[in-house]
């Protein structure tokens, strides 16, 4: 094989298999360049990656492990058996240790007492004189005291006799002092003496007699305890110590058994207690015996232990450690293991220890050798799956690689889908939106009746093809997993009132309440993304309006912890407790499965982890009632695409694919969504979604957003505050959304459920706001009620108005109220449609056209009049558009379609107030713009800030500039997709904001009332 086909080969290689890795490859590369011979590392390669040496060495890597698993069982087997010794040890030391302390405190408890009679003995013998104890009153009482000394076989009581006192002594006691026969062979000995076989103790300074012994050992009366060896030392040690002093082992003389004797010293009652041992000695008055049976102790102290029988137990005397001698157990040897605890019967001298061991040799380690045998199973099964794994694995690996080709295949595939539809909805929708724009135009020319229900219909026919692009633009993105949230500050009672004024003409044609409710204690701002959550909101009233003839849709807003702890917001709604009186579904079903209200879920811990949490977490309804949805097809409400009933869709419209959206949104805003729909009764949709509060920490973030939120306290006329109204209606929920909508204007509220009440509180109120439904309960009292207003003298007295939720209701108003004609204020309200009303009606504030509410169309015009407007937009349609929408307000406009026009044209000093641009919408994959507009954004800004600089530094005469020292001129982007393009998108080259295409009069008053607003107060 030549050169050239090797490497060839070698390459091909490279691409097919990854068998090596990475480094491999690396070696593989060095070692080519290293030998020079690519034909041999070809073969080479070829070895190592070919499926029969794989297989070789898999089965080296089996006996490997095999070999391995069984030196891993045996490790096994060899740690738990060690461990299992270890906890035996544990048990063995702990009983051995138990009985060590019992014994040692049973034997200090009757030494006690042996002290005691010590003391006993200094009291009523040598303090008394003549003595108060005898032989018999020793004896008696000791045997009687024999019950407290359980472990004692008798006590004694020896005397000290000097020498040249001997022969009184032996006179007044009527016998001579013995010498006692002691065995020093060993240290275990017999007590088997009789004093009359004794011979007379010898002669010596000092004698100890015994004078007083317990019946039980009564022969030892007599005997000389300083003539033995033993004996003489312990008593020596006891006196001058003052301790109790312990003898070596020895047998007792009836039981056979070994015991000790303990010896205590009896001194004078005057003894300081920190003597010395020279003053002990010489205050001794005697020595105070007791014999002790350590056998029986011990038997004793193993009986009452219910283990007794599971250790074998032996007590030694170590004082000599060379002979120990035994106590008590036999002399067993055993190679097991065993414990030695220490005892300490108070003797310093003679040292003691209990020997432990198990009697019983440990069982057969069953769990040891069942566990590392099953260790070694499991091994050897997962070595066999290994095994068979690797016989699959080029089979596998194939599979995959067809896999990932099919894959690549789809996902370009899905891309293409995405991009198709980014692109396709782009190009529609530039043409509507001139489309749009120029019927808009023709709008405000001059037509007949005819002619504007034709453009009427071609606008709502233009509104619907552009919403069903945005909805499957949408769709796009969320199946492409491109769709992103945005986190501005923005007014939520301000969305719901512009969605509100969406629907108010289809809720007025066909009669039917529209309200929203929001909680107090929902705050007035939120940071999240207002376009997306306008979307979920128009998507529910939209499907609301759609399928409710009759009745009412309400929406509400709460915090999730407050519908949680509030009994009235929880408690079942009865059709008496509705805003129309029609019963509806009880919502409390469409969120009985939420996350959120189950204690162990995250949202529940996130509410209540902290009450200083920036979190604000909202719950939202959507109440209709509509004709509900039938049971079999809600199982399939979210599901793209898909319609209720085929005629659905062929009756209301739509393409079935926006509570899809909807809930997608809802999950990006970490909430949930579900609902609860009776047929024939209506439906309610419930959504949660999570915001964040604007906290003093974010008042920097508030203000770089401010531009973007209507302040409610804008809404709120000065006029109105200290007021006082009147709502007349029977609905109690009704009447709290009248309620609601008067508070955000400052008006103070009360609320009577019919007139025959409302007509005793009208003393303090300014106005008087009734239902139609209690208007039209009852004529006659309607009429009484409006002359009693006009019996009133005061000029200033309140004023009537009527809530109507249809036009036609206007018209039967006017003809049943002869004389007196009320203000009539059309539903929904809104705060700035409830504030004209009130304004027009009460001869105060600006009293401007408004249509539906809006922003009035004067203001506009006073704000746009002989203002130069720069519109830059490579569309001539949409320039035309641009620049008809803002003369039709009175500014002087000039167009370019050039960004390198727009910026020689606003190059510092010039005379334009503002200037619009038109941006490229926003594709599949992200927001990718013309960077021509872009970048004309950022030189007009450059070229702003070094003019600023310049004219800073006096390099450039102000008076040039005509006597501006700042320049910065408005500059807004023009987008056809209000709900795609972002204000930090825009602000990143330099954008002061965004209007959308075709223009809208509020959001355009919005903008610009934040760049004119002083030159607009000026002129007007």
């Amino acid at each position: 094989m030549n050169s050239s086909s090797s490497y060839c080969f070698i390459h091909i290689m490279e691409q097919r298999t990854g068998f090596l890795g990475e480094r491999g490859k690396l070696w593989f590369k060095w070692w080519e360049k290293f030998s020079g011979r690519g034909w041999r590392i070809y073969h080479y390669y070829q070895y190592i990656g070919s499926k029969k040496v794989r297989q070789a060495w898999c089965r080296k890597l089996l006996v490997t492990w095999v070999l391995g698993s069984i030196l891993g069982s045996l490790s096994i087997f060899w740690y738990m058996n060690s461990q299992t010794v270890e906890r035996r040890k544990e048990m063995l030391a702990s009983m051995c240790d138990e009985r060590a302390r019992m014994l040692q405190d049973q034997f200090n408890v009757s030494m006690n007492h042996v002290q005691a009679l010590s003391i006993l003995v200094s009291t009523f013998h040598h303090g008394k004189n003549p003595s108060a104890i005898d032989q018999m009153t020793f004896a008696r009482y000791t045997e009687r005291t024999a019950f407290e000394r359980p472990l004692t076989s008798g006590v004694a009581y020896a005397v000290k006799v000097l020498h040249s006192e001997r022969d009184q002594f032996e006179k007044q006691q009527g016998w001579t002092i013995k010498k006692m026969d002691i065995q020093e062979q060993s240290p275990v000995r017999e007590d088997e003496y009789a004093t009359e076989t004794q011979e007379i103790s010898p002669v010596q300074e000092e004698y100890a007699p015994v004078i007083f012994a317990q019946d039980t050992i009564a022969h030892v009366v007599s005997l000389d305890m300083l003539s033995g060896k033993e004996d003489r030392e312990n008593v020596l040690r006891a006196r001058a110590s003052g301790k109790g002093v312990l003898t070596a082992p020895f047998r007792l003389l009836k039981s056979k058994r070994l015991g000790v004797i303990l010896t205590f010293a009896v001194y004078k009652s005057e003894l300081p207690s920190n003597a010395t041992p020279k003053e002990r000695i010489q205050a001794t008055d005697g020595y105070l015996g007791g014999v002790f049976d350590i056998e029986s102790l011990v038997e004793k102290l193993l009986h009452q232990l219910a283990s007794k029988q599971t250790i074998i137990v032996n007590v030694y005397d170590t004082t000599n450690l060379s002979t120990p001698i035994s106590m008590y157990g036999s002399n067993v040897t055993d190679n097991g293991i065993y414990h030695v605890s220490s005892l300490n019967f108070g003797d310093p001298f003679r040292k003691h220890e209990m020997h432990c061991r198990f009697k019983q040799k440990p069982p057969l380690p069953f769990l040891e050798i069942t566990t590392s045998f099953g260790v070694l199973v499991i091994a050897l099964l997962l070595g066999y799956i290994f095994y068979a794994t690797m016989n699959r694995i080029a089979k596998v690996e194939d599979d995959y690689r067809e896999m990932m080709k099919l894959k690549k295949r789809a996902e370009a595939a899905d891309v293409a889908k995405s991009q198709f539809l980014a692109t396709v909805s782009h190009e529609i929708r530039t043409p509507m939106n001139g489309v749009l724009g120029m019927l808009q135009m023709l709008m405000d020319t001059d037509l007949d009746i005819t002619q504007q229900d034709y453009v009427r219909t071609a606008q709502a026919s233009g509104k619907a093809l552009v919403s069903l692009i945005n909805e499957v633009l949408d769709q796009a993105k969320i199946e492409s997993g491109k769709l992103e949230l945005e986190a501005v500050c923005f007014n939520l009672r301000a969305i719901l009132d512009d969605v509100l004024s969406l629907f108010c003409g289809k809720s007025q044609d066909k009669g039917i309440e529209l309200a929203v409710y929001i909680s107090d204690h929902v705050p007035e701002i939120l940071i999240g993304d207002p376009g997306r959550f306008r979307q979920i909101i128009t998507n529910l009233m939209g499907n609301s309006i759609k399928f409710t003839e009759k009745g009412h849709i309400f929406v509400t807003v709460h915090l999730v912890e407050e519908v949680m702890k509030s009994i009235e917001v929880e408690k079942k709604v009865s059709s008496t407790n509705t805003l129309s009186g029609f019963p509806v579904a009880d919502k409390r079903r469409s969120w009985e499965n939420f996350k959120a209200f189950n204690q162990e879920g995250p949202l529940f811990q996130q509410s209540f982890s902290s009450t200083s949490s920036d979190l604000i977490n909202l719950i939202i309804s959507v109440e209709d009632t509509g004709v509900g949805i039938p049971r079999e097809a809600q199982s399939r409400v979210f599901t793209p695409f898909m319609q209720v009933g085929p005629s659905i869709s062929r009756i209301h419209g739509g393409t079935g694919i926006g509570l899809s959206i909807s809930k997608c949104l809802v999950g990006l805003m970490n909430g949930e969504i579900g609902f609860v729909s009776e047929p024939q009764i209506g439906s309610t949709f419930t959504f949660t979604a999570v915001f964040t509060s604007v906290s003093t920490d974010s008042i920097e973030y508030k203000n770089q957003h401010q531009p973007q939120i209507t302040n409610q306290s804008e809404l709120v006329s000065s006029e109105f505050k200290g007021m006082t109204a009147l709502v007349v209606d029977p609905r109690h929920v009704r009447a709290k959304v009248t309620k609601y909508h008067l508070q955000r204007l400052g008006i103070q509220v009360d609320i009577a459920p019919d007139l025959n009440q409302a007509s005793c509180c009208l003393t303090s109120v300014n106005m008087v706001l009734v239902d139609k439904e209690a208007w039209f309960k009852d004529t006659d009292l309607s009429l009484i009620f409006v002359s009693k207003l006009s019996k009133d003298g005061r000029s200033d007295g309140p004023k009537l108005f009527i809530l109507a939720n249809s036009i036609s209701w206007t018209k039967v108003i006017n003809a049943k109220s002869p004389g007196y004609v009320p203000t009539v204020i059309m539903k929904p309200l809104r705060a700035s449609m409830l504030a004209a009303s009130l304004q027009r009606a009460m001869g105060v504030g600006n009293k401007g056209n408004c249509r539906n509410g809006g922003i009035p169309l004067l203001s506009l015009d006073t704000l746009l009049h002989g203002k130069q407007i720069l519109v830059v937009d490579d569309n001539i349609v949409n320039l035309r558009v641009a620049a008809g929408a803002l003369k039709k307000y009175g500014a002087q406009v000039v167009c370019t379609e050039s960004g390198k026009k727009a910026i020689a044209m606003l190059k510092p000093p010039h005379n334009f107030d503002a200037c619009f641009m038109d941006i490229q919408m926003p594709e599949m994959d992200g927001y990718t713009y013309f960077l021509e507009w872009f970048e004309a954004t950022r030189r007009i800004r450059d070229t702003e800030h070094n003019v600023n600089g310049r004219l800073q530094l006096g390099e450039l005469s102000i008076e040039a500039y005509r006597n501006i020292a700042n320049w910065h001129i408005p500059i807004l982007a023009m987008t056809a997709d209000v709900i795609q393009a972002t204000h930090v998108e825009c602000s990143k080259c330099g954008m002061d904001g965004y209007v959308s295409k075709p223009f809208e009069g509020e959001q355009l008053y919005r903008e610009l009332t934040r760049f004119f607003k002083l030159a607009a107060t000026k002129s007007e």
